[in-house]
């Protein structure tokens, strides 16, 4: 059975538990596994929402027979008031939350693919009652936001600060590079879109800029470089005050 195939079985016998419990309304599949099942490949896991009954939704996070009875697990971690992450013991890995269906209409999920309810239960609750937008921020503010976080970034590193530089620069920077990036092309209308995660298949979405990431994120010891790096691409690209450019230049150690 290829990973796809055990991934959409597993999620289908997950069904089934919740089904032959007798306190759960409802399964449905996010993210690969979801809407997007195209996408699924060797190095996927599952995402999905199980809907508990009335009163019910504690027992399903509290005891995890329900996924344990399909196969053991090998690990299990809580690591939202909602939810665990698991691992079974054949490699498959998995998030998910527990919810009951009157919390629905204040959670934040993506469109969903229905795997089980009972059928008294709507397909409609897949569907997001509100989709957060992804803001759209004119190039003039990503690009003085960018010199911000490199100014900032690198006198952070000059004091010693060299982890928080490297966030500044090599982190927030570079979220602004991304954000900046749908404005110099148009991004790949066959790749999936995660509203949430902007990095996510960036490199498939935005192809040009794509191939300047590994300059503009060289690693911990060479934070001056990639700041350098990024002034560089956005000067490429953008009008830039050539003021914080000298700024940053020589915080860098070079003019």
């Amino acid at each position: 059975m290829n990973t796809k195939q055990a991934l959409l079985t597993r999620l289908d016998e997950i069904g089934h538990s919740l089904a032959h419990s007798g306190q759960a309304l409802a399964l449905f599949g996010l993210g690969s596994v979801g809407v997007e099942v195209a996408r699924v490949d060797e190095w996927s896991d599952l995402d999905f929402f199980a809907i508990a009954a009335p009163g019910f939704k504690q027992r399903f996070i509290d005891n995890l027979d329900w996924l344990g009875n399909i196969r053991p697990l090998a690990w299990h971690f809580r690591n939202t008031i909602d939810g665990h992450k698991v691992l079974f013991e054949d490699g498959i890995f998995c998030e998910f939350a527990v919810f009951e269906i009157d919390e629905l209409p204040n959670i934040a999920y993506a469109p969903g693919r229905m795997i089980w309810k009972k059928p008294d239960v709507p397909d409609s609750i897949c569907l997001p009652s509100f989709t957060p937008k992804r803001e759209n921020r004119n190039t003039d503010w990503l690009v003085d936001e960018t010199l911000g976080n490199l100014y900032v970034g690198m006198a952070r590193y000059k004091r010693g600060e060299k982890l928080s530089g490297f966030r500044f620069v090599q982190v927030d920077a570079v979220n602004r590079v991304m954000e900046l990036a749908a404005h110099l092309e148009t991004a790949q209308a066959s790749v999936f879109t995660d509203i949430y995660a902007n990095e996510r298949r960036f490199e498939q979405r935005f192809t040009q800029t794509a191939t300047a990431l590994p300059d503009l994120m060289q690693g911990y010891a060479r934070t001056p470089r990639s700041a350098l790096a990024i002034l560089a691409w956005l000067q490429a690209h953008f009008a830039v005050n050539t003021r914080m450019a000298s700024e940053i230049c020589s915080l860098c150690g070079t003019d």
